[in-house]
């Protein structure tokens, strides 16, 4: 796929900041596939500034555990393999359904407005197909959500893996079928916040994640055996 140029501000922070964000939205919406190359030379024509600029947005996106850099190999959009998607699930189903547990039901209105006023956030931008405020606000939900168990490194956990299963999660985000199912079974999660069942609540967190992961396995296996 030949991606747009993206004319960068100035130069600075600044310029290596929206390169970073075009880069994580072409890996997060799928405009990237794993195991794409990321070039220098292309970058510098696709984005303009400087090599050190393109560099650093690269250890940026390292650091973020969306691409992979190998001595004479250079820069990739990180591929996980089946094993690896199943092992970073397993680590999101526990922390998730232990900080969906740790969350003092019934929660306080506070808690509820907050998650109901994103969720409604959230489905403008699906209305909207506005990937990059569906990623935002998706992920702004579940921080929000989960930060309410008042374990900041669970929390901390629970982000980091979040990161790492961005290429897993890369097809739902741009699935508007996809999105209006999370997007109900975000508000279902707002009701049991409402009660005193927090077995349910944290089944649910867990169920929540199994549809993106189930296809990407799907597809991952389906390219192997072809």
């Amino acid at each position: 796929m030949t991606l747009p140029p993206v004319p960068l501000p100035g130069g600075g922070p600044e310029a290596e900041a929206e390169m970073v964000q075009a880069l994580q939205e072409d890996i997060i919406f799928g405009r990237l596939e794993p195991g794409s190359r990321l070039v220098e030379d292309s970058l510098l024509a696709r984005f303009g500034g400087s090599r050190h600029y393109v560099r650093q947005a690269l250890d940026r996106l390292e650091r973020l555990g969306l691409i992979v850099r190998e001595r004479n190999k250079g820069a990739t959009v990180r591929s996980l393999t089946p094993s690896q998607v199943e092992q970073i699930y397993a680590v999101r189903e526990m922390v998730q359904r232990q900080a969906a547990l740790l969350i003092p039901l019934p929660a306080p209105s506070r808690l509820i407005k907050d998650l109901t006023d994103i969720n409604a956030a959230l489905a403008t931008c699906i209305a909207e197909r506005d990937l990059r405020g569906v990623h935002a606000t998706n992920d702004h939900f579940h921080l929000c959500l989960f930060g309410a168990c008042g374990n900041e490194y669970l929390v901390a956990t629970i982000q980091h893996y979040m990161r790492l299963s961005l290429p897993v999660r890369a097809k739902t985000l741009a699935d508007p079928a996809a999105l209006l199912a999370s997007h109900a079974q975000h508000q279902a999660m707002i009701g049991l916040l409402r009660g005193g069942d927090g077995w349910a609540l944290s089944q649910l967190c867990v169920d929540h994640l199994q549809p993106s992961k189930n296809d990407y396995l799907l597809r991952r296996r389906g390219i192997r055996a072809a």
